[in-house]
């Protein structure tokens, strides 16, 4: 099945800059709806009221961190399956996140469209 460039995905860091980064190379990739929350938080309030085909997250946020944000998704047996990969600061980060909290993958900062597109496709799918 081919994947929805307007299928919905949530982006949830709270350094503003980082979201504006990430959606425009989700933007150059092709995808057109991008929706953003600024913790973990707000990440579950959105949450319980869309349902997103991807979630991309920071590790390292406050109060509620990114690994926090995961153990709840994947608790919850309505977002327990939702595609969710970490966005960590080093290799060994977001291996740790991935293997304790169950991510479906992880990107070490500074990335590029390709590289995201790289880690995208094994979760989502080719596009």
């Amino acid at each position: 099945m081919a994947v929805s460039m307007t299928m919905p995905i949530l982006i949830v860091d709270d350094y503003n800059t980082m979201i504006r980064i990430l959606r425009n190379l989700l933007r150059q990739l092709g995808f057109t709806n991008i929706d953003e929350a600024c913790d973990g938080r707000a990440a579950l309030a959105k949450l319980r009221t869309k349902d997103y085909a991807l979630v991309i997250s920071d590790t390292n946020m406050a109060p509620m961190s990114g690994a926090e944000l995961l153990r709840r998704v994947r608790s919850d047996d309505r977002t327990k399956a939702t595609p969710f990969i970490m966005i960590a600061n080093d290799p060994s980060e977001g291996a740790d996140v991935q293997a304790r909290a169950g991510a479906s993958s992880y990107i070490v900062k500074p990335f590029t469209a390709q590289s995201l597109k790289a880690k995208l496709e094994p979760v989502i799918g080719a596009f």
